[in-house]
This record gives C-alpha cells, sequence and structure tokens, in this order.
C-alpha cells in the first residue's frame, strides 16, 4: 500500500467517523424531536433555523416517504432512539393521509393530513416504492402486506401510466415534458426490493428503466444523461432539451454501477463511468469546491447554484468507483471522496446542531430558508455508503 494511499482510507475514516458521529448525536434526535410528530406520526416538510422548529409548510408526500427511509437506516448508524415505533408509526400516517384510493399517492397534504393537491406524480410514486422496500425490510412483521402494496402500485403504474416504448408517463392523459429524474428513483426503489426478494418483477423494472436510460437518457455522443423528453423520448424542444444536472450524472452513476456489478455489464459501466467524469470535469465548480446545479449539454455551466443534495450525490459515485479501481485510479477517486465529504459538511455549519442550509450561489452566499426535510434522505444514504465503504477497507 502506497503512503498516499494509506493517509487517504486515514482520512476518510475519520471523515466517516465524524459525519456518523454527527448523525446520531445531532441529525436523527433533532429530526425526531422536531421534524416528527410522535402523536400524529407526521413528518414534517421544514425546520425553521431561527427557531429551531417545525414549520406548517404543506408536506410533499415524498418527504414522509423518505423519512421513513431514513429512519430505518438510523440503528444501522449507532442510533439508539425509538426507530422501530418512528418507522411504523410514520408509516401508518403516511398511508392514511397519502395515498388515494386507486393505491397512487397524492402530490401534497397538510400538516393535519389534509389533501391539499392528490395529482399524480411519477417521482412521488417512486418514493413510495422505495419506502415500501425499507419499511418492509426493517419491519419484517408487515413485510409480505409491504412487499404485497408494492406489487400493487407497480401494477397500477402499468396500466395506467405506461409508456408504449419503455418507462413511464408523466400523467393521464399526458403531460410533457416526460423526465429521467423520476425514472432514476424508480431504479432505486427497484434494486432495493431487488435485493430483499421482494420478486422478479423488480429485477424486470431494473432492467428495463436502465435499457431506457442506456437507450435514450444518455447522449450517444457526449455520454452525458439529459433531464427533459418529448413523447418519442428524443431530447425535449429548446433549451430544457439541453439541461444536464451534475448531481444526476453522479446519481445515476452510481445506480448504473450497482446495476452493472449485479449484471456483469462492461457496456453500464462504462457509461456509469463517463457520467461520473462528466459530473467531476464540469459540474464542480473550481473555485467554491462544490457540485453545481445544472449544465448545457454542451457542458457550459447553465445554473451555478449548489445544492446540498448533489454533493451527497457526488460522494456516493465516488466511493462506488474507488471500491472497484486499483492503485492510482483508486487514488483519485478517494481523494474525490474526500473533496465530496469537504463540500458536504460546508451545508452544515453556521446552523443549529443537526440542521443543514441547502442552497449556496455563486457569491458563496447560502439562502437564508428552512431547512428541507427532503435533504435528509441525500444525507443518511451518503453517510451510510460511506460507512459501509471505511468498514471494507
Amino acid at each position: 500500500m502506497s503512503s498516499s494511499h494509506a493517509a487517504f482510507e486515514k482520512d476518510i475514516a475519520a471523515a466517516s467517523k465524524r459525519l456518523s458521529s454527527w448523525l446520531v448525536d445531532s441529525a436523527f434526535p433533532k429530526w425526531h424531536a422536531d421534524g416528527y410528530d410522535s402523536e400524529s406520526g407526521a413528518f414534517f416538510e421544514t425546520i425553521d433555523i431561527a427557531t429551531g422548529k417545525a414549520t406548517d409548510t404543506p408536506i410533499r408526500t415524498r418527504v414522509p416517504a423518505r423519512q421513513i427511509y431514513c429512519f430505518s437506516q438510523a440503528g444501522q448508524l449507532g442510533w439508539n432512539g425509538p426507530c422501530r415505533e418512528i418507522v411504523s408509526h410514520g408509516l401508518n400516517w403516511y398511508l392514511k393521509h397519502c395515498r388515494n384510493a386507486d393505491t397512487s399517492f397524492a402530490a401534497v397534504v397538510a400538516t393535519d393530513g389534509t389533501q391539499v393537491d392528490s395529482g399524480f406524480d411519477l417521482y412521488n410514486q417512486a418514493f413510495a416504492l422505495l419506502a415500501f422496500a425499507h419499511a418492509g425490510h426493517f419491519l419484517p412483521e408487515r413485510r409480505t402486506d409491504l412487499f404485497a402494496d408494492a406489487a400493487g402500485l407497480l401494477s397500477l403504474m402499468r396500466e395506467t401510466y405506461r409508456h408504449p416504448v419503455a418507462g413511464f408517463r408523466e400523467a393521464n392523459p399526458d403531460r410533457l415534458p416526460l423526465r429521467s429524474n423520476p425514472h432514476m428513483h424508480l431504479l432505486e426503489a427497484a434494486l432495493a426490493l431487488e435485493e430483499m426478494d421482494a420478486g422478479s418483477i423488480w429485477r424486470d423494472l431494473a432492467d428495463e428503466i436502465v435499457h431506457l436510460a442506456m437507450d435514450k437518457f444518455i447522449d450517444p455522443v457526449s455520454g452525458g444523461l439529459r433531464e427533459f423528453f418529448n413523447f418519442d423520448w428524443s431530447p425535449f424542444d429548446g433549451e430544457p432539451g439541453r439541461v444536464m444536472e451534475p448531481g444526476h450524472q453522479f446519481e445515476w452513476s452510481w445506480l448504473l454501477a450497482r446495476w452493472a456489478k449485479a449484471r456483469n455489464s462492461a457496456d453500464a459501466l462504462s457509461k456509469a463511468h463517463r457520467l461520473y467524469q462528466i459530473g467531476r470535469t464540469h459540474g464542480v465548480d473550481p473555485k467554491r469546491q462544490v457540485a453545481i446545479m445544472t449544465l448545457h449539454d454542451d457542458f457550459s455551466v447553465f445554473n451555478p447554484l449548489a445544492r446540498l443534495w448533489g454533493q451527497t450525490e457526488w460522494l456516493k459515485a465516488a466511493i462506488s468507483f474507488a471500491e472497484i479501481s486499483l492503485d492510482g485510479d483508486r487514488d483519485a477517486y478517494m481523494s474525490d471522496i474526500l473533496r465530496a465529504t469537504k463540500a458536504l459538511e460546508h451545508y452544515f455549519e453556521d446552523v443549529p446542531s443537526g440542521l443543514w442550509k441547502d442552497k449556496l450561489d455563486d457569491m458563496y452566499t447560502f439562502k437564508n430558508e428552512p431547512a428541507p426535510a427532503s435533504s435528509f434522505y441525500h444525507i443518511v444514504c451518503a453517510i451510510l455508503e460511506l460507512s459501509h465503504f471505511v468498514e471494507k477497507n
């Protein structure tokens, strides 16, 4: 082992310990105490940084689904709080107030559970599936029912929202543009359900989405992944069709690398590697050292805003390639792990313990706004991936 490699491992282990301790000592307790209503089981949309208390902002239904994921992982990271109670009670609230009669999930509910927008959004169904996967794994007594709920939701999506080529439409009747982002999260949920032996339908779904991504989402010339599409999966008209998000280059890279490993696919791994290189080369601001929001399809900067979630996806993707690389390449990815952890920790500075800032502009100024609960899913997943990486090394 080279001296540089040993130094990277030492520094990464220290970063992992620091971040895991922050989660266990600060973030999980804070979001349990103030981001969750132990009486009703509701998870709140935001916590006000000035007061440290939850706001009454209407709740996007992706938020309780993501928080169910977070607290189902908390014990793995060392938190000894009432994880089972939170997940079970939170799941009950989510199913009671966020699920429509047709088994799809609404878009927005009020803090008292009243539906504000019952409309279908593919993105929210993806996180319902992720919640079913992790709650079913974490609560074995409910596993059969939750995996059946997941299969039922997929059946509804296929019957009502299936795209004639592959993947899913945005609405019925149709709404444009079609988006790659919800499919990315459907892939994440499908891989989780496949790994938990929830049925072969999830392997089939994962394969369908990966092939859609490789055939349509990823530009065949540049290797970059687009966000918005016409109904035939061609790039959407005008500037929206040119949008590429560095955070999603990283996130798709992480997922494609997972799928490639499971299927032994050199093609998928090559595409995942190219996505990572695009994100690292063009999507990380060399001055601020943070992953930015959007590029054009020629990789010029479109929006230099840097959101917290982009840093977590950079970290996860760097970890995935460090795990499968050797020698100098491995050192480069390990260096990126440290760069991404440093970028992420910047968002935890100068706020009450366990909270975070979300948006950093190109003038090095954070937007003054409540801490969004939706970021917690990104944070927990990245820190868990880092912890696993350290354990293996």
